[in-house]
């Protein structure tokens, strides 16, 4: 895309260090765990970890860095995310949590460190990620950081993982393929370049918001597609998600969206 708009910059020899450390940050080193973390950890869990923990990371990073002034109201804003999410995910997680008890628990342990930890590191690159922002372009910086993350994670999984050579004659049947074509489009070149201009024009610990907001947008496509019931303790986290994300977005009074 910035190839097309003419607006592909060449990267300067004091930014690419920065670039590259985004670049594992951001992807491969959230993902891979990520990934990884899932196959020990319930989707329940793994979705309170991973979504309650990247917006304290990004406002953490972002005061460590000295990227943006200490805000109370923020800090409320992801308390009460924090919450909502816990509520929302409670009856999949108690469930869940059940049904794997004969499951090691110490590979469920690791499994929910690795799980944290991508949204650490992710959170990390996304503040570093701020200073290239303001002197790159977004959809420069979500494409130059996919394309050599991608690379770095098939080399990993060819040499990490047995399956991997299988894996890629693309035989997945076409649920699966559907399934990448979505996160590609709407994931990677929809998502991700929005993402990365939400970080460069609203801040970090703001553009963090979106982890309160996807959770409700998830619940309410399976009820749209699948049929899917909702109770009390699902409405009520609902609830306070959505006021998380508003308190966390909301501008103060006495300045302006600009500033």
């Amino acid at each position: 895309m910035a190839y097309c708009r003419g607006k592909l910059p060449r990267v300067s020899h004091s930014d690419a260090p920065r670039l590259l450390t985004v670049t594992l940050l951001m992807i491969p080193l959230c993902y891979g765990p990520l990934f990884w973390g899932m196959l020990y950890v319930d989707s329940g869990t793994a979705a309170v970890l991973e979504l309650s923990l990247t917006p304290v990371a990004l406002l953490g990073f972002a005061l460590l860095l000295g990227d943006e002034p200490f805000e109370g109201r923020r800090v409320l804003a992801i308390i009460m995310g924090v919450a909502g999410l816990c509520v929302l995910f409670a009856p999949e997680i108690y469930s869940n949590t059940a049904a794997a008890a004969d499951q090691s628990s110490f590979m469920r342990l690791v499994g929910s460190c690795a799980v944290a930890s991508a949204a650490v590191v992710y959170a990390y690159g996304s503040v570093l990620a701020r200073p290239l922002l303001a002197a790159y372009p977004a959809d420069f910086m979500a494409g130059s950081t996919t394309l050599f993350s991608g690379l770095l994670l098939i080399l990993g999984s060819l040499v990490l993982e047995p399956s991997s050579l299988s894996a890629l004659q693309g035989d997945w049947g076409w649920p699966a393929w559907a399934g990448w074509l979505f996160l590609i489009l709407f994931g990677s070149l929809v998502g991700y370049t929005l993402f990365m201009q939400l970080l460069r024009d609203i801040g970090a610990s703001r553009a963090g918001a979106f982890a309160f907001v996807s959770p409700v947008i998830a619940v309410l496509l399976g009820i749209v597609t699948r049929g899917e019931k909702i109770g009390p303790v699902e409405i009520t986290g609902m609830t306070v998600l959505l006021s998380a994300a508003f308190l966390a977005l909301r501008e103060p009074k006495n300045r302006s969206p600009a500033e």
